[in-house]
């Protein structure tokens, strides 16, 4: 059950999906790694989805000659700088790196700290762009600026257990959760 949604929405392929993880999965690998995300590696980390391995009973030997530590996940493994076999059991969990000793360079989280982006009902993220925001403006109809509202959301948890859910089931997700379900006429 650990299975990322990123790698069910992969699998399944991004027009098979229902609601709009399809959609956040497609903006995700539009988005230009240069200008928005901290690397391709990053952009990858997320679409991949990969899952931290867990083993366990993992035997593990010290080679006390040269300092390396080895480590195998067969009973019958021996070490390959001196060929003792390795006796210890541990449990082993893969962790990721942390950047102690890198200086920090004021990003944090998958994208660079000055992109900004528009998250659409449907899911869609795009760029928030001059051009976009007239674009969507006039899409929606929208002649008198002061009929627009601003609205600031908190999103904890329970919000992002229910944007999942909906994200899951209805193609107007911000809607339903944060206005009730209810569109607003312009």
């Amino acid at each position: 059950m650990s299975l990322p949604v990123g790698t069910v929405v992969r699998l399944l392929g991004k027009q098979r999906t229902v609601g709009c993880l399809g959609n956040i999965y497609e903006s995700i690998e539009n988005l230009n790694d240069y200008y928005y995300m901290k690397s391709a590696a990053t952009k990858h980390a997320i679409l991949q989805s990969p899952n931290t391995p867990t083993f366990t009973g993992v035997k593990t030997h010290q080679n006390y000659n040269g300092g390396t530590a080895y480590v195998a996940n067969h009973p019958t493994a021996a070490c390959p700088s001196c060929g003792h076999y390795f006796m210890k059991s541990n449990d082993v969990v893969f962790v990721n790196p942390t950047n102690k000793g890198v200086p920090d360079s004021g990003e944090e989280g998958f994208i660079k700290r000055a992109a900004t982006f528009m998250i659409m009902d449907d899911l869609v993220v795009r760029p928030m762009y001059t051009n976009s925001i007239i674009t969507l403006l006039d899409k929606f109809n929208v002649k008198d600026v002061n009929d627009l509202e601003e609205k600031t959301i908190g999103v904890g948890v329970n919000e992002a257990v229910e944007l999942l859910r909906a994200s899951m089931q209805s193609k107007t997700v911000l809607t339903d959760i944060f206005l009730g379900g209810k569109k607003k006429s312009s």
